[in-house]
């Protein structure tokens, strides 16, 4: 039995919990949550049983959003084993108690808290994006390659079934060579000026990053490269459009407010190395109705083209690609017919950290997911088109480098 501590008692918790709750359903995992660390005891046990401690705070977000799932409990998933609670990850260590943890704290202290999990031994799954800099990732995959352990990011695009099967329609042959993708968003749930998850430190460059290029463009790039291979050059501009970001109760009072130093809004154009072109964009702003690429990421082909699920060949028909997939890899990639990302994802993670083979999502795809992203800042900080190379291998870190001066990285 794996014993699985979670760090950070954020509002996407829930979410994990239920992805959790699929899997000691059906069998598929033997762990117990057994440690629960909080900034305050009074958070800790927030989650640890239902009707006991203080309520959690709202969910938030649009319907489907993790962030605005519905509260669950620890007590739900085995009420039988219920987690001790601490407010210190070193006591949490020192008691040992667990045998990995789930991150789930802001993007700034991931790398500093799972270094000292890893150091203590520990397998580490990351909530994305996996670290508040390309030099801050490399020291925690270097650090657990070092120590033979597994470190994970808790990258849902990785694990969703849309891609998935745009995947296997690329694998295959079936859509040919890829030639373009198109991804992206303006406005909706946040625009034009809320403070995005109710959690200030997103707008805030050395806690977060950056802004939608770091917190939505890990997922972009993440499905991009799982469904179309490595992205080679970035070129990309970026915006802030709203000035002051703010939270309000339902008479619309301000509850809080804050200035980012991040930006809001960003366009980026890429190559791929296979040859094919793209476009990724997002934005917290914009007025008025919200603008999204249906089915996005919409990938071109040779033969046809991907919108979600289905693909349309050259005679306009569409496909559902569910039913064109092998029974054996839908087997593999949906065990126990579990379509739930935060549920596979963990299950992975449980396997690598058994030793039973590699995660997919591990941290060297999390440093290239965010390398993808950050690349589109160095680009727009650089006012020229870049090589994913360079951010990768620090080349390219005007953009960084405060965030890396700020945490002792340089």
């Amino acid at each position: 039995m794996l014993r699985l501590g979670i760090i950070g008692m954020a509002r996407i918790l829930p979410a994990h919990l239920r992805g959790m709750k699929r899997l000691l359903d059906a069998g598929l995992a033997d762990f117990r949550v057994t440690a629960l660390v909080g900034r305050t005891m009074a958070g800790a046990l927030c989650f640890r049983r239902r009707g006991e401690g203080p309520v959690p705070r709202v969910p938030v977000g649009p319907d489907g959003d993790p962030l605005s799932a519905p509260h669950m409990y620890c007590s739900d998933l085995h009420p039988d084993t219920l987690p001790e609670c601490f407010t210190d990850i070193s006591a949490m260590l020192e008691a040992d108690r667990v045998d990995a943890v789930l991150l789930l704290t802001p993007v700034g202290l991931h790398h500093s808290q799972a270094l000292q999990c890893m150091r203590a031994g520990v397998h580490v799954l990351c909530e994305k994006p996996l670290a508040v800099s390309v030099r801050a990732a490399r020291a925690m995959v270097e650090e657990a390659e070092r120590r033979g352990l597994t470190l994970g990011v808790a990258e849902g695009a990785v694990y969703d079934p849309t891609a998935r099967l745009q995947r296997w329609a690329v694998d295959s042959g079936l859509l040919g060579p890829v030639e373009m993708l198109l991804t992206g968003g303006v406005g909706g749930f946040w625009s034009p000026d809320r403070i995005c998850a109710e959690t200030p430190w997103r707008h805030r460059k050395v806690e977060a990053g950056g802004g939608p290029a770091v917190d939505i463009g890990v997922h972009q790039f993440a499905h991009i490269r799982y469904v179309a291979g490595e992205v080679a050059l970035v070129a990309a501009m970026t915006a802030r459009l709203a000035p002051e970001r703010f939270t309000r109760d339902a008479a619309g009072q301000v509850l809080q407010r804050v200035a980012p130093d991040v930006e809001d809004t960003y366009h980026a154009l890429f190559r791929l190395a296979g040859g094919g072109t793209g476009q990724a964009s997002f934005s917290w702003a914009g007025r008025g109705q919200a603008t999204f690429w249906p089915g996005a990421p919409v990938v071109y082909g040779a033969h046809g083209v991907l919108r979600g699920p289905r693909f349309f060949g050259e005679d306009g028909v569409a496909a559902d690609l569910a039913g064109r997939v092998p029974p054996e890899l839908t087997a593999r990639w949906f065990p126990g017919g579990i379509r739930d990302s935060k549920a596979l994802q963990l299950l992975d993670f449980i396997r690598a950290a058994a030793s039973v083979g590699g995660m997919e999502a591990d941290g060297r795809r999390g440093m290239a997911d965010l390398a993808c992203a950050f690349a589109v800042l160095e680009s727009a900080a650089a006012r020229r088109t870049l090589a994913v190379e360079e951010v990768l291998a620090g080349s390219a870190d005007a953009y960084q480098r405060e965030i890396d001066q700020a945490y002792g990285l340089v």
